[in-house]
């Protein structure tokens, strides 16, 4: 299976650890990801303005771009697949953005949404099936109990990202199951970071924080996964009560996987 890959800014500096490790996983499972040439940054943030066009343009080029390939979009980073997700809805259904985005990138076909952006969790879900994943595993991660930290931007809109139930989802933990760890469950693996606010207001982001990580171990996780390089940082950074690990969930998928990390 070959897809046009969107990595986003983030993979290409301090999110290195999420890239690298999915492209080496992907290699080991069969998936071929083949960078967009020419990306540009997706923003990270998506505009709320119902009239704010240019923005969303350099979403709208990659869409495009991977269906001039003929191929779905694979994104990584929990914020370029909300932005991508949000924008390529736009495309589909909002007919004033849609000329506007059209009308400004001179297309010669114009673009209405066509490309199917996946997530890579919604892949091994998916298209490769937690059940073969668990076949390719060959140094399980037996005993070790995780909590998967979700966060807000996978999850919400429901109704646009579609990526799974907004209040319950079960997509990491079942994912957790395949690798052979215990996926814990706790009351705040859904619950923003505060990502958003830390430069504004960084005591708060700290708080909601320190919520998340104190109740993931109060359950009995001795870790976290996340698929965001902003969560990631929070998470680390602004964690002021204990020493919980966080990881990318790619880098215990190459471990599970047993890919090194000097053949990363």
């Amino acid at each position: 299976m070959v897809y046009s890959y969107y990595p986003g800014c983030t993979l290409k500096t301090k999110g290195k650890d999420l890239d690298m490790g999915a492209r080496a996983a992907a290699k080991a499972l069969g998936i071929t990801m083949e960078e967009l040439p020419e990306w540009q940054c997706c923003g990270g943030v998506y505009p709320m303005g119902k009239n704010e066009t240019a923005p969303k343009l350099s979403a709208v080029r990659a869409l495009v771009a991977a269906k001039e390939m003929n191929r779905d979009l694979l994104t990584l980073c929990s914020a370029c697949h909300h932005v991508l997700k949000r924008v390529n809805n736009d495309m589909a259904t909002d007919e004033t953005m849609r000329y506007k985005a059209n009308t400004y990138l001179e297309l010669a076909t114009p673009y209405a949404g066509e490309t199917k952006v996946i997530h890579y969790l919604e892949m091994l879900r998916d298209v490769i099936g937690f059940d073969k994943l668990k076949e390719a595993v060959t140094n399980p991660l037996t005993g070790r109990k995780i909590g998967a930290y979700y966060g807000c931007l996978l999850l919400r809109p429901s109704k646009t990202l579609m990526f799974d139930n907004p209040e319950n989802p079960t997509i990491i933990e079942d994912f957790i199951r395949a690798l052979g760890a215990e996926p814990v469950l706790y009351p705040f693996r859904n619950e923003c970071c505060g990502g958003y606010i830390t430069l504004e207001d960084n005591q708060l982001a700290k708080n909601k924080v320190t919520n998340i990580v104190t109740s993931a171990k109060a359950n009995g996780a001795d870790c976290l996964i996340t698929a965001c390089p902003l969560c990631m940082y929070n998470l680390t950074k602004n964690n002021t009560v204990n020493d919980l690990p966080v990881y990318y969930f790619t880098e215990l998928l190459c471990e599970a996987l047993g890919i090194k990390k000097e053949d990363i």
